[in-house]
């Protein structure tokens, strides 16, 4: 790897010193590939047993492992590309990010923010941790990113799930001091993935790091406002820089006197923060309590991550604004991202026939189970969703999804809409929020099986049945849906899944 920035690494030898050496040699190595299993669907080793890949225990994750090197000879296919992958069991994770949902610590029944959520791993992962009990807010910035959020917490079949295309400073205005636990995985200058991504290496300079470091503290300083009294906060970069890790929390403690650094669980292989890489005017030695994670110690990239803890409400007057206003801030979402249409608790009295019957005809009344009885129906348009309990009032908001997504209700042919019938065609999302046995009709296939493969090309299925949906499934695991009419099953795999 001939492309590393040379300002780069003299700035990393500087700062290592006779531990530059293996750093330096780590960087030359191929990246580290993880998984880390859907403890929401199925047990770790449940699934290790049902996988074809060599696979290694991730120290800081019971459901985290590394991806050895398959034997040579082995034709599988790439983890991404197996049925299990598409049917949620498992999302492809760096083990070191791992660490971050770990060291936050989110528990069943929280109130949690994933503030910088896109593409969705720490995100599935704290849903997981929370055994999709509580409330989780997963918001995202930038719309482009926000779609593959939305495919990749619909795929790990989360319930208790928001999803917000809103600023930092929107939900400060919103929601303020409420959160149990918030996560900034912030956007970084990426060296940590230097490994791994040409355009890290390429777009790398010192200006870069020092705006990215600007840019941090103002969001974590927007953050920071929406951690209750007693709450916690974990910060985390994939990047080495101390302006973008330990300077982003110095500032942020000196600024903010009611927050204090926790000591985080020593993971092993890791390093502690180090205060002695700032200005000593910028320095203290709780700094020290964060932890770092480099690729020449642990099998995994380039990791920073500190967790805050909110002590009191005793804020007191912050710097001059003009120091955090010189940075990139993200632009507010364009006028084109419309706000969330009026959110209707329960099921207006002329679309509820349509959702009965859908579910007398093909389910086994599973979505008003006890296991979800907290939950309340709730009408956006013609989109049904499931609400969280406890779930704040998404109203004003730019929400994307305000839960779990059902599906939507289609007028009839009848041309007066106040008296044309409805149906109801349920979505991608609910079936792979249910189980096999929520399915009256299910279409079970192994991996290997070539109808199995057809139905992710989106192809049709010449299988004879009862007319209706059905509910496609691998090894007993739900894959999306298709339609039975005269003995063909019509592919309902959304058509962005679909493989070529």
């Amino acid at each position: 790897m001939n492309n590393i920035p040379d300002d780069f690494l003299r700035l990393m030898q500087g700062l290592l010193g006779e531990d530059f050496s293996p750093f330096r040699a780590s960087l030359e190595q191929p990246p580290r590939a993880g998984l880390r299993v859907n403890t929401l669907k199925i047990e770790p080793q449940a699934l290790l047993q049902r996988l074809p890949y060599p696979l290694q225990p991730v120290p800081w994750s019971a459901a985290g492992f590394s991806i050895l090197e398959s034997p040579a000879g082995t034709d599988l296919p790439s983890p991404g590309k197996h049925p299990y992958h598409a049917a949620g069991l498992y999302y492809l994770q760096e083990p070191s990010a791992m660490a971050v949902a770990e060291l936050l610590n989110p528990q069943p029944g929280d109130f949690v923010l994933d503030l910088c959520a896109a593409p969705g791993g720490k995100t599935t992962h704290l849903a997981a941790l929370m055994m999709d009990q509580g409330c989780l807010i997963a918001n995202e910035i930038h719309p482009s990113r926000a779609r593959e959020l939305v495919e990749n917490l619909e795929r790990w079949g989360v319930h208790h799930t928001a999803i917000l295309n809103e600023t930092p400073s929107g939900l400060v205005h919103h929601f303020g001091a409420n959160f149990d636990k918030v996560l900034v995985d912030a956007p970084c200058s990426g060296e940590g993935m230097f490994r791994k991504s040409d355009t890290a290496r390429q777009d790398w300079s010192r200006q870069l790091v020092k705006s990215c470091s600007l840019r941090q503290s103002a969001i974590l300083e927007d953050a920071l406002q929406l951690v209750k009294p007693g709450g916690y906060l974990a910060y985390s970069t994939c990047t080495f820089n101390p302006q973008e890790n330990e300077q982003v929390i110095a500032r942020a403690l000196d600024r903010n006197p009611d927050f204090d650094l926790v000591k985080t669980t020593t993971l092993p292989g890791s390093s502690p923060g180090q205060p002695d890489w700032l200005e000593p005017a910028q320095s203290t030695a709780k700094l020290a309590r964060a932890t770092r994670l480099w690729p020449h110690q642990i099998p995994g990239e380039g990791h920073f991550i500190a967790l805050m803890v909110r002590l009191g409400d005793n804020r007191q007057a912050k710097l001059p604004k003009t120091e955090l206003e010189t940075s990139r801030r993200p632009k507010r979402p364009g006028r084109a991202n419309r706000k969330t249409p009026q959110i209707v608790l329960d099921i207006p009295a002329h679309l509820r026939p349509a959702f009965e019957d859908f579910c007398r005809l093909h389910l086994r009344n599973s979505l008003f189970s006890e296991s979800i009885r907290e939950y309340s129906p709730a009408l956006v348009g013609l989109n049904l969703y499931l609400i969280p309990g406890i779930a704040p009032d998404l109203e004003r908001l730019n929400a994307i999804r305000p839960g779990w997504w059902l599906g939507s209700f289609h007028a009839g042919k009848n041309p007066s809409r106040k008296q044309a019938p409805y149906r109801f065609e349920p979505s991608h999302a609910l079936a792979l929020g249910l189980t096999r046995d929520d399915f009256r009709q299910v279409l079970d296939l192994e991996p290997e099986n070539p109808s199995l493969t057809a139905y992710l090309r989106g192809e049709i299925l010449p299988i004879p049945g009862e007319d209706g949906w059905v509910g496609i499934c691998v090894d007993g695991f739900p894959l999306g849906w298709g339609k039975r009419v005269q003995g063909v099953i019509k592919n309902a795999y959304p058509a962005g899944l679909r493989r070529v």
